[in-house]
């Protein structure tokens, strides 16, 4: 099916979602079978022991412990709320910040980030003053350290379901930090996989949205995520790469296929790195990847270059180190969900 299509469903009991553009899967969230920390939760943590040598201290959490790395002024014993940026590893601690973000479609607020800011996607004077206006509103006698982010959904949205997220994330926020007190507590859950597609999916605007039982299988996604559980990628210029995750790091290799053309290389090297930041991000694939190209001249690499920073530009935290002296690309990229192979089921249909 043409266009954004948004779709609802369940994998296992549990809440899916995908977003399909064009009939292909784009964005894929599912909750975790477990009761693990969910990116976004915001806990009371108490703080515990510095780590030598690595810049952090451990945080006690109601379900174990958690990483800070901003430890400056924190001591051992100090009540402190965190906020969850990423799946834990196994065997070790769940990231937090204490740079909180409350987020909902249209607003975020931002603690000790003071300020009043228009996402910079909206363009349109008039409508920066309005959403200005609205903003100065809702944040009348708010305290002065904390600040608000209008996002970008707002160009087209109604003043009046503007107002109503300024004013839930404000409420929402100034409990939380009032409630700093006490023994470690999840205090704010992280976002479901349906509020999650609510509040980050629809901008652009989606075209259709499918929230039916077995919607899944009706729009190609069960088929996807079969593809997804191996490490097989089939390219549009004819080639494949192949996607393996190891403990030390992400291992991706690309191949031509039966193209033995000239041109084969460049063309595989191309697609591949157009795609592979939505593989990594579908399969919630983070950490160090290294990356082995066909073999090309080494002046195409700079076009490879151009490509690669482009397909990353809107991939959140991702660090492009380039090429190693074997000929190897190095890129790290956040970890900021759970692995697929960890929230699949094995009977998926």
């Amino acid at each position: 099916m043409k266009g954004r299509v948004l779709v609802l469903d369940e994998i296992d009991g549990r809440q899916a979602a995908a977003l399909m553009v064009d009939g292909r899967l784009e964005e894929l969230a599912i909750d975790p079978s477990d009761d693990v920390a969910i990116p976004g939760a915001i806990y009371r943590a108490v703080a515990d022991r510095p780590v030598k040598g690595q810049g952090g201290i451990f945080v006690k959490l109601p379900q174990g412990s958690g990483f800070l790395r901003q430890i400056s002024g924190v001591a051992p014993g100090q009540r402190l709320l965190v906020q969850v940026t990423g799946p834990a590893e196994a065997g070790k601690a769940v990231p937090v910040t204490t740079r909180l973000l409350f987020k909902s479609r249209f607003a975020i607020i931002t603690p000790d980030a003071p300020g009043l800011n228009i996402s910079r996607r909206i363009k349109d004077e008039d409508r920066r003053a309005e959403l200005s206006s609205l903003a100065e509103a809702g944040m009348a006698g708010a305290d002065d350290r904390i600040g608000l982010i209008l996002r970008s959904g707002c160009q087209e949205a109604e003043d009046q379901a503007i107002i109503e997220d300024i004013a839930a994330m404000r409420g929402l926020a100034e409990a939380v930090l009032a409630d700093v007190n006490g023994a470690p507590e999840l205090l704010v859950d992280g976002p479901s996989a349906h509020d999650l597609a609510f509040r980050d999916w629809l901008d652009p605007a989606v075209d259709d949205a499918d929230t039916d039982p077995e919607s899944f299988e009706r729009h190609g996604v069960i088929e996807a995520l079969q593809t997804l559980r191996g490490p097989r990628v089939a390219l549009e210029a004819g080639g494949h790469m192949a996607i393996e995750p190891t403990r030390a790091l992400v291992a991706v290799d690309v191949n031509t296929g039966a193209d033995t053309s000239p041109a084969a290389a460049l063309k595989a090297n191309v697609a591949a790195a157009r795609d592979l930041p939505r593989q990594l991000r579908l399969r919630g694939l983070g950490g160090q990847v290294v990356v082995d190209f066909a073999p090309m001249p080494k002046r195409d690499r700079h076009i490879l270059d151009q490509v690669l920073k482009a397909a990353f530009k809107a991939d959140g935290e991702t660090n492009l180190a380039g090429w190693t002296t074997l000929g190897l690309y190095e890129l790290t990229r956040k970890r900021d969900r759970l692995p697929l192979s960890d929230l699949l089921p094995r009977d998926l249909p």
